[in-house]
């Protein structure tokens, strides 16, 4: 009778030890733990929401299985590096960079911890990868390599704007890998030639030059501007749209995020698509794969955004044809 009690005991307590509590407490010490390092949360807020939709498609949720460790630099990217190495003192599992830059301090703070990038300008430029089919470090992600589509948004503005005749070119010297930079430009002159528009390249180093870079251009009699890629206009995006507006300037950008600040067109990589994609990465790594074996993925969603509000107080309209290609429109 003794033994029969004493096996009773035995049965309930392995039984609490293995309860659905236990396991579920169990679990919760075991929550993989990601470090978010960010150039700037408040400048594009909806992305980290499509990283973390990615994650949720994928069944993390925060707090229960997945801990999101956010750091930001509020546009200052002096200090990424202090951020990424508070995040690898967290010993967090992998760290999520939203941009170049970021990629650029986590990698140089460690070279163990997985890093996956969601927005690299030129990856194998910048030094992060060998190439994009064999990664070959503890870095991989999703690239928006794309100085082809220059061109294209030179042409939005040709079948835009009337009579166009001269387009400004802003661009941040060193905002962008050395190759990646030349590519942009090389694509940029080739495609005036193509459209008989005459380009004026206009430099801008950061914020504070841009009241002598708008200036630059109403002098030149610029009828028109494009943005080149740079994640310093990304963030600055909003001054840049207001003072397009002010000296009636149409102006085309690389990504959505310009359209939906007031800007007249933009066309380039779904970048929303890009961090839900990062996500992936992510799940993979937790589950063990290595970033070396990961390819770099190249960008499959493209967008064409039109502000109709903004067309419409520059005196413009909007082609039919190219109104009809749009996949996001703003109406009010």
């Amino acid at each position: 009778m003794r033994g029969l009690r004493l096996a009773f005991g035995i049965t309930l307590l392995l039984g609490g030890l293995f309860s659905p509590r236990a396991t579920g407490a169990q679990q919760a010490t075991t929550a993989a733990r990601i470090g978010y390092l960010a150039t700037d949360l408040a400048a594009s807020p909806h992305l980290r929401e499509a990283f973390r939709q990615g994650l949720r498609d994928l069944g993390y949720v925060e707090g229960r299985n997945v801990v999101i460790e956010y750091r930001d630099a509020e546009g200052k990217f002096e200090r990424l590096p202090t951020l990424a190495a508070e995040l690898i003192a967290l010993k967090v599992d992998v760290i999520m960079a939203v941009s170049t830059p970021a990629a650029l301090a986590a990698k140089q703070a460690t070279r163990v911890l997985p890093i996956v990038f969601a927005t690299a300008g030129d990856p194998v430029g910048s030094g992060f990868v060998t190439s994009l089919a064999r990664p070959g470090g503890n870095v991989t992600g999703l690239s928006i390599l794309t100085p082809e589509l220059v061109g294209k948004r030179l042409e939005l503005l040709k079948h835009t704007v009337p009579g166009l005749s001269r387009v400004a070119v802003i661009w941040q010297p060193g905002g962008v890998p050395e190759r990646a930079e030349k590519d942009m430009l090389k694509e940029a002159h080739a495609a005036a030639r193509a459209l008989a528009v005459g380009l004026q390249f206009v430099e801008t180093r950061g914020p504070a030059d841009f009241d002598r870079a708008f200036s630059d251009m109403t002098r030149a009699h610029a009828g028109a501007l494009t943005v080149l890629g740079s994640p310093m206009f990304v963030i600055e995006r909003r001054r840049l749209v207001d003072l397009a507006a002010k000296n009636r300037l149409p102006a085309v950008y690389p990504w959505r995020d310009g359209v939906d600040a007031g800007g007249l067109m933009s066309y380039g990589p779904n970048l929303a698509d890009s961090f839900r994609r990062a996500a992936t990465y992510v799940d993979k790594i937790l589950k063990g794969a290595k970033p070396a074996d990961l390819p770099v993925e190249q960008p499959t969603k493209f967008e064409l955004a039109v502000n109709l509000k903004t067309a419409k107080a520059l005196g413009l309209t909007i082609p039919p044809s190219l109104l009809a290609r749009a996949d996001h429109v703003v109406e009010k």
